[in-house]
């Protein structure tokens, strides 16, 4: 019989390796523009998608999981075409575009179900993982977006280091404290919820550069707004895997861990970016 303290390593492990994946996928979406040119942060999250798409299946286990992929990668690519087409032209790209998307990815999914081999079992399951993988894949393309991730040229100032901080700090109390947890199955304890947050306000003030009391209060509310979402999205995403860490591939199990908060902290981004 597996017991917690069987368990309790390879949970401590997991922990530090979601943590090392989300500062590589934060690095990445700060440092491509200034490595790759103008198309840097486009290749950065096309990277984070495919990698998201890759790991979902084997993580979740989700009933027509072929399906589930090939849904998900052409949300991925669609999304981050309607995003870039009108910025050539000069017209400024808006998210509302990306409604063009997820539309029609809803519909390819419930054919996606018609379409499965009977028995088909748990359609609303797959169903719901089709919805969850469209939405995180646009999401992402999110930061495509002009001011979202901050200006390419000073990444030091970008609110995605704020996420980072959060997420990253989350993982590794976590792996060491995650006592009291914050719901049953999660592995996610309170006081990493609070270091999360206390840590992206610390990066936000750092950020603010300067002493005086309004930008104490802009980093300060900033820290808060992204710390909280962040840890609570890194949070959801392991009760999310929760239940299929059974059944589901532990290394995939990381890089959805890592990638998927991402994704729920860039629609935060775009409404602070336009705030």
């Amino acid at each position: 019989m597996t017991t917690a303290l069987d368990t309790r390593p390879a949970t401590r492990a997991r922990h530090v390796a979601a943590a090392v994946v989300s500062g590589a996928a934060v690095a990445l979406l700060l440092l491509a523009p200034d490595l790759l040119g103008e198309h840097g942060r486009l290749a950065a999250v096309l990277v984070l998608q495919a990698v998201l798409v890759a790991a979902w299946a084997p993580a979740t286990a989700p009933a027509g999981a072929v399906g589930v992929a090939v849904l998900g990668a052409a949300a991925a690519v669609g999304a981050d075409l309607a995003v870039g087409l009108l910025a050539p032209s000069g017209d400024r790209p808006g998210p509302g575009l990306l409604l063009a998307v997820a539309g029609p990815a809803m519909i390819a999914a419930v054919l996606h179900q018609m379409l499965r081999r009977p028995p088909r079992t748990d359609v609303v399951g797959s169903l719901g993982s089709v919805a969850l993988l469209v939405a995180a894949c646009c999401a992402l393309a999110l930061l495509l977006l002009p001011h979202v991730a901050g200006d390419d040229g000073d990444p030091t100032g970008s609110p995605l280091l704020v996420v980072g901080a959060a997420l990253v700090a989350g993982h590794l109390v976590d792996a060491v404290l995650p006592r009291p947890m914050l719901a049953d199955g999660a592995d996610r304890g309170v006081p990493g919820l609070l270091l999360a947050v206390a840590a992206g306000v610390a990066v936000a003030l750092l950020e603010s550069g300067t002493g005086e009391l309004v930008d104490v209060v802009s980093g300060v509310t900033t820290g808060l707004v992204l710390g909280l979402v962040a840890a609570l999205a890194g949070t959801a995403a392991s009760f999310v895997l929760g239940e299929a860490r059974g059944r589901g591939a532990t290394g995939a199990g990381v890089a959805v861990e890592a990638v998927l908060p991402l994704a729920v902290c860039a629609p935060v981004l775009l409404a602070l970016a336009v705030v």
